[in-house]
């Protein structure tokens, strides 16, 4: 077994990853039945952490989950789990299972005890080529369930959607939901520019609500940027001058080619540039008042 150097939590355990071992009785292994989070760390300080925390709470209380710790216990083990690491820069990937189940039944016991697993893996710069020449998108129906707003483990809808993507020669896909409606990505939300005007679609069950997409409407509000959260439809994205997918690990990617067509002048555009410029800022002021 290769040895990692990384250390993971599990169940009240800081373990070297490769040992992490859990029951195959466990309902996120049989059901996927569990919820996560993923948490960006700059100058190895969890970022926007309180945010993460209430929508990992809100995951639990929306799946009945108990949730295992107090909210100063989680920071306290995930900034422990940081510190274990060498990297500054970090992305945490944290998983709450219902837990262990000797009988294997849809409908879980009473009282199971949440099984908590945690590790930690260096947040890499987003390459120089998609920073110069953004990533290419095809627009796929949305086959997930409804509660997409539930930051739940079962991807694998999600997973088959990225293939598909793949497969056309695209790197991501654009959700097109039940009513024909922009709703997001495979793993992160969306953003169109229009005549130097930002939308996203509205928070609901349909998408979740995403960390870096606050953020970005904040820097927006910030810099006078007109933005406003309505439908879209596939006509809109399609003649869209940018489009961006946001996530805790990418910020904001710039799509420069959906479907084959190019998007504006097929790069990144000029707003992109912008909101990108202002969120390195955002990260750096982060990073000095730690110091």
């Amino acid at each position: 077994m290769q040895k990692t150097g990384q250390i993971a939590y599990l169940n009240g355990e800081f373990i070297p990853i490769e040992k992490a071992q859990i029951s195959p009785q466990d309902r996120g292994f049989l059901f996927g039945d569990g919820v996560y989070e993923v948490i960006p760390v700059y100058g190895k300080k969890l970022f926007t952490f309180q945010d993460h925390l209430e929508r990992l709470k809100n995951s639990l209380k929306a799946t009945s989950i108990l949730n295992p710790l107090e909210d100063d216990a989680w920071e306290r083990l995930l900034q422990k789990l940081v510190d274990m690491h060498p990297w500054k820069n970090q992305y945490i990937y944290l998983q709450v299972t219902r837990g262990v189940q000797m009988q294997r039944d849809h409908l879980p016991a009473d009282c199971l005890s949440p099984t908590l697993y945690a590790y930690t893996n260096e947040l890499k710069p987003v390459s120089e080529a998609i920073i110069n020449q953004g990533i290419k998108a095809v627009t796929l129906d949305d086959i997930r369930w409804l509660r997409c707003d539930i930051k739940a483990i079962t991807l694998l809808p999600n997973i088959m959607m990225k293939m598909a993507a793949k497969n056309q020669g695209a790197d991501d896909a654009i959700l097109i939901d039940r009513d024909g409606l922009v709703a997001e990505g495979t793993s992160n939300n969306v953003f169109i520019v229009k005549n130097d005007a930002l939308f996203t679609p509205k928070n609901g069950s349909r998408i979740l609500p995403g960390i870096t997409r606050s953020v970005i409407q904040s820097l927006a509000e910030q810099h006078s940027l007109p933005l406003s959260e309505t439908d879209i439809t596939l006509s809109d994205l399609e003649n869209a001058d940018e489009i961006w997918l946001t996530s805790s690990t990418k910020d904001a990617l710039p799509v420069t080619e959906l479907n084959g067509h190019l998007i504006g002048q097929g790069k990144p555009g000029p707003v992109w540039q912008k909101i990108q410029q202002y969120f390195e800022e955002t990260k750096q002021q982060f990073i000095q008042q730690l110091t």
